[in-house]
């Protein structure tokens, strides 16, 4: 499901002004292979973020260095140093990293004391040898996929410590901090109706709602729109997070994706069940038979325009491929660009009273029956 909401001063897109824009998806903890749930995230941010460049100026956040102090992170590191010792992972495939994150999602919880380590070298630029071997995969997977890469393998810090976050966070009356007896800190935003949301256990650990703050809070007052992708079952801590930045100047919008079923079922890849369905085995089975051309725009026609927003359909790797091959037809049939139809201006047409150009409604448009042969520069700018 797709939620599309806005708090803050309303931008206005009809004007001649290029409005500044800030993607910020949600991360991709980097343990596993790249799930269909995860594909669809990344390909529907693509699209828009290169959909929308015509008419914005637009900046695409996505740190990895920023949630690295998240307990799913540095606990993923301290299990497979205290269970596998000195290990080379330089040739590990991501299925075989992936089967470890499963079983350290199994096992039981390393204490706090243990994790500081990691967290104090993760905060300095640190990755762990295992993590730096899947976002090299991925790094590869981006380049098939036609992906702009925001960074996978730069330490990118965010603006904000963890304190100066939480003084940010108290000045604006939005803090309940609890440490000098021993407590957790919470995120206030009880007076908007919502309710306490914890950013720091007890143990002083931040989840991922403290980290995202640490990176947006400083960022949100230099853009117009902010524009937050995420998992559709995390929208309440969006909630939380769009109040916060809103107060900050910006517009706020959220933009909510269903994850992607298997057999009609929604699963976590802690749980495993991504083999052969991850973006290296797609990929692999796509080049069999496609080029890479045809391969970009159908995998865009499949997670974007044919699953949609919503989690209502089960992927389906035969319809994966009739994408791809409907998406050669159109490359094959695709026209000149039009003497007087400016790309800004078809592009603008895919949006409402928001800047950016929504992916659903552009790449459906692709798909319709009667619909002339896609532009060539609107296929090469956006979807290739």
């Amino acid at each position: 499901m797709t939620t599309l909401s806005m708090v803050g001063h309303r931008p206005r897109p009809d004007t001649a002004d290029r409005h500044r824009v800030l993607l910020a998806p949600i991360t991709v903890t980097p343990s596993k292979p790249l799930t269909p749930s995860h594909l669809k995230g990344l390909l529907w941010t693509d699209v828009m973020y290169r959909a929308t460049r015509p008419l914005a100026d637009v900046t695409y956040r996505y740190s990895h260095t920023t949630y690295h102090p998240t307990e799913q992170t540095l606990g993923f590191w301290e299990f497979v140093d205290r269970t596998r010792g000195d290990t080379d992972y330089a040739d590990f495939t991501e299925d075989r990293i992936g089967e470890l994150y499963v079983t350290f999602r199994a096992a039981e919880r390393a204490p706090a004391a243990a994790l500081r380590p990691y967290a104090e070298a993760a905060e300095l630029g640190w990755v762990h040898p295992v993590s730096t071997r899947i976002l090299r995969l991925w790094s590869g997977h981006y380049t098939a996929l036609g992906l702009h890469d925001p960074g996978l393998l730069r330490h990118q810090p965010p603006g904000l410590c963890l304190e100066a976050a939480l003084e940010r966070l108290t000045a604006l009356g939005m803090c309940l901090d609890h440490r000098d007896v021993g407590g957790p800190v919470y995120l206030d935003l009880t007076r908007f109706g919502l309710p306490l949301r914890r950013l720091v256990a007890s143990d002083g650990r931040p989840n991922y709602l403290a980290c995202a703050l640490r990176e947006l809070i400083p960022l949100a007052p230099d853009f117009d729109e902010v524009v937050l992708l995420y998992d559709s079952e995390l929208d309440p801590d969006y909630q939380q997070l769009e109040r916060v930045l809103a107060a900050l100047g910006p517009s706020v919008r959220r933009v909510a994706m269903g994850r992607v079923p298997i057999e009609g079922q929604i699963r976590s890849a802690r749980h495993g069940g991504w083999q052969d369905l991850h973006a290296g085995a797609l990929l692999d089975a796509a080049r069999a038979q496609y080029d890479e051309d045809a391969i970009r725009l159908g995998m865009r026609l499949y997670f974007i325009a044919v699953l949609g927003p919503g989690r209502q359909q089960s992927f389906r790797s035969d319809l994966l491929l009739q994408c791809v091959k409907r998406a050669a037809r159109l490359l094959e049939a695709a026209g000149p660009t039009p003497d007087s139809d400016l790309l800004a201006d078809r592009l603008a047409r895919h949006r409402k009273d928001h800047v950016y150009v929504d992916p659903y409604r552009l790449t459906s448009n692709l798909l319709g029956k009667r619909r002339a042969a896609p532009p060539a520069d609107l296929l090469r700018t956006v979807f290739l």
